[in-house]
Formats: structure tokens, C-alpha cells, sequence
């Protein structure tokens, strides 16, 4: 049936999943864990932001048995049927033999509908919409849609006492909208309740701003659409297994007209961040094994007594990361409005994705090896391979030694 032995993981101390922001584009993510939850892996810690923090709700807010019923009857409920409009979609193929033009009409009707319709349980059009020159109104009134419909779904679906009390460390980002700093809410300080969630969602102009505590959130994805940095800044000193899971992907085709290059921005916006921080935690661990090399030729006694090389050796110390990358990579017939399309049958698509390529990834058993602290960072992803990277994307050839293994960053 296609899924993956089970398998019993190396020993690691976190466990982690890291869901990025990224619309109608989550349930691919979906897919992801229900192939986690297939080969027995489950996370301790879930770190999201947007869709990815509505995601991480589901998740946590449910008893490990029920969490891929509870993703699939979230989905479900927020996602429009193609009607017979874009249903055209289904029987054009066979009375024209263009699949992909066919399947292309029935996306863009989604999107126009979710556009001017909302998405039910989800978000609805605001009316009368604000409009410029008729005075200042409240912040979280400033909006073309209205999310207060997306609470109740999320206490339809989620169990907010099991996220504060389970065994799941949950964190989402959102961003100050005052100060434009970014912000985590996690359960290990404090209480998690349905706004949380919603303010790592209220991306603007679209949503509205959400007030927690006397001050407004948007999404966090306007300063860093993965959690990925929070994750790592924790696992200092630790083996970790990071499921980095990304809806937007760095790589695609250069433009060819002004919708496709909406697309490709929007790709490059929302993807940058985890490529610059794969780079920058592979440089970290370079730098860490460079300082454990020179403190071999200081003397013992200085090592023991003198409070900057004690401090030094906790430096190269470090961690062992193991990063598995998961990007969704986009159909023929997407286009710049793939993350508010929300048919039914996309949403679908999106899914068998996820799942498709997290069972790949399992069928690489080594890629779960725990690191050496010597390797210190390593990245898999199943797209990627490294006869398939040109030179410049492979791990350095100058590097000593047991350096990372970079396979996709």
C-alpha cells in the first residue's frame, strides 16, 4: 500500500516539526504527518506559523490515534467542492484532451470563488469593508475578510487543555504589529488559547489584526515565515530530528509574463528564510568544530582553570541536528493564487503530496542516523540529490574532515 516498515528511530533528545506558512498550500503538511503518525514518529515539539500554527492546533489538540481524522475533517470543513462551474475541470480533459488547461480553469475558479465567497469556518468578506477617508476604526476591524468564524473551528477541531497539558511542546509565531518584533507563544510559558493561533494566521491586509494582552499580532510570516530559528536556538548542546516542512519552494522557472512573476516572489518571499538558516547553522558548526581543533593544543590547566576556554569547549561542544526538509513543489496548473485556493480536490492533491514524499523519505534509513558532533548539522531532502546540485550548491571540497553532508538547504 505504499507506506513505510516500521521503524524504530535513533535516540534523540527533541524531536521537532516545523511548519511553515503558506495558505490553501497546508495540507500537504497534512499529508506529512499522517505519514509521521504511519511510521510511528511522533513529535514533541511542533513549532508553526499561519497555517502552519492552525495546523500545529489540530495536531497537538488531539490523542495521538485521532489526529490525521482530526486534520482531514479540519480540512474538509474549510474547503469549498469544485461546483459545476469549475467542475468543468472533471470533463473537459475528455471532450478536449487538455488536462492540465482543464485542471488550470477549475484552480482559478477556486480561487476567484474563495476570493469573493470566504471559506467556510475560515474567513468571510467584510461588510461594509473599511474605506480609506472615512475615518481611523480599530485595528482588528482593518481587514477585506473577517476571521472571528475561524475560532469556533479551531474549538470544533482542537482541544485546548490537551495543548497546554499534553505531552507536546507547541509554539506559533506572530508579529507585534507596534513594535514589528516577532513573537512565540509557546505552552511552556504560558497559556495557548484560539487567538494564539489566530494572530500566527492574520496575515494584511486580508485578515485582521488579533489583540492579545492589550496588543496586536499579525502573521508571522511577515518577518520570518519559518519556525525554524526558534527551533534550533533551543537544541543547543542536543541531538535533535527536525521535520522541516515548506510550502513554498526556492527553486522554479524564470517568468514568463506578470502572473508568474507574482508567483515566483511570492515563492522567493516565503521560502529565503530556512535557506538562509540551514546556511547560517552550517556555518555555526564549521566555526564550533574550528574552535574544538585549536583548544587540542591548550594546556590542560588553562582548560580547567580559565573561564573563557571552559566557555570555548561548551561552544564546540555543540549540537547534533539532523534536518529532513520536506518543500512542496508546485503542479503544472498552479499559479499565483495557489495559496487561497481552496477546492476540495486540491486540498487533496496537496495531501497525497505530503504523504507521498514523507514515505520517500523514510525509505532513506541512513538519512536518520544521528549525527556526529564532529558533522555537527546535516539536511535531507528527497528532491534533492547530490549528483543532481551543480558545484556551488555541494558541501565545500576545502572543508576538513567529517564536515556536514549538505543535501538541499
Amino acid at each position: 500500500n505504499g507506506q513505510p516498515d516500521a521503524f524504530v528511530l535513533p535516540r534523540y533528545d527533541e524531536i521537532a516539526l516545523v511548519l511553515q506558512g503558506g495558505g490553501a498550500l497546508g495540507s500537504y503538511q497534512a499529508g506529512v504527518y499522517e505519514g509521521l503518525a504511519e511510521a510511528g514518529v511522533q513529535p514533541n515539539w511542533i513549532a508553526g506559523v499561519s497555517i502552519g500554527a492552525l495546523n500545529t492546533a489540530i495536531i497537538a489538540g488531539n490523542e495521538p490515534d485521532k489526529r490525521v481524522a482530526a486534520l482531514r475533517e479540519f480540512w474538509c470543513s474549510i474547503c469549498h467542492p469544485i461546483d459545476w462551474v469549475g467542475g468543468l475541470g472533471a470533463w473537459m480533459p475528455h471532450v478536449f484532451g487538455m488536462q492540465d488547461e482543464a485542471r488550470k480553469w477549475a484552480s482559478v475558479w477556486a480561487a476567484a470563488r474563495a476570493l469573493a465567497e470566504g471559506q467556510p469556518g475560515f474567513f468571510s468578506p467584510r461588510r461594509p469593508l473599511p474605506v480609506a477617508g472615512l475615518g481611523k476604526q480599530a485595528t482588528n476591524l482593518v481587514s477585506y475578510y473577517d476571521t472571528s468564524a475561524l475560532r469556533e473551528t479551531l474549538m470544533k477541531f482542537a482541544d485546548f487543555d490537551r495543548i497546554n497539558d499534553g505531552e507536546i511542546r507547541v509554539s506559533v509565531g506572530a508579529v507585534n504589529v507596534r513594535n514589528g518584533n516577532l513573537a512565540y507563544f509557546d505552552n511552556t510559558k504560558m497559556r495557548l488559547q484560539p487567538e494564539h493561533f489566530m494572530a500566527s494566521g492574520a496575515l494584511p491586509p486580508g485578515f485582521p489584526a488579533v489583540e492579545i494582552d492589550g496588543e496586536y499580532y499579525w502573521d508571522g510570516g511577515l518577518v520570518s515565515n519559518t519556525p525554524l530559528t526558534e527551533v534550533l536556538r533551543d537544541v543547543d548542546h542536543k541531538d535533535a530530528l527536525v521535520f522541516q516542512v515548506d510550502l513554498w519552494s526556492a527553486r522554479g522557472n524564470p517568468p514568463g509574463d506578470f502572473l508568474d512573476v507574482s508567483e515566483r516572489a511570492k515563492d522567493i518571499q516565503y521560502s529565503s528564510r530556512t535557506r538562509a538558516i540551514t546556511n547560517m547553522m552550517a556555518d555555526r558548526q564549521k566555526h564550533a568544530r574550528f574552535i574544538k581543533e585549536l583548544l587540542a593544543h591548550v594546556p590542560s590547566e588553562l582548560l580547567k582553570t580559565d573561564p573563557l576556554f571552559r566557555h570555548a569547549e561548551k561552544v564546540a561542544n555543540g549540537s547534533a541536528i539532523n534536518v529532513v526538509h520536506l518543500i512542496y513543489k508546485n503542479k503544472p496548473y498552479e499559479g499565483h493564487y495557489k495559496d487561497y485556493e481552496f477546492s476540495v480536490d486540491t486540498m487533496r492533491e496537496h495531501w497525497e503530496s505530503g504523504l507521498e514524499d514523507i514515505r520517500d523519505s523514510f525509505a532513506h534509513r541512513e538519512w536518520f542516523d544521528v549525527p556526529s558532533r564532529e558533522q555537527g548539522f546535516v539536511t535531507h531532502d528527497v528532491h534533492r540529490r547530490p549528483e543532481a546540485l551543480p558545484q556551488s550548491d555541494r558541501a565545500t571540497p576545502e572543508l576538513p574532515p567529517g564536515a556536514e553532508r549538505k543535501v538541499g538547504a
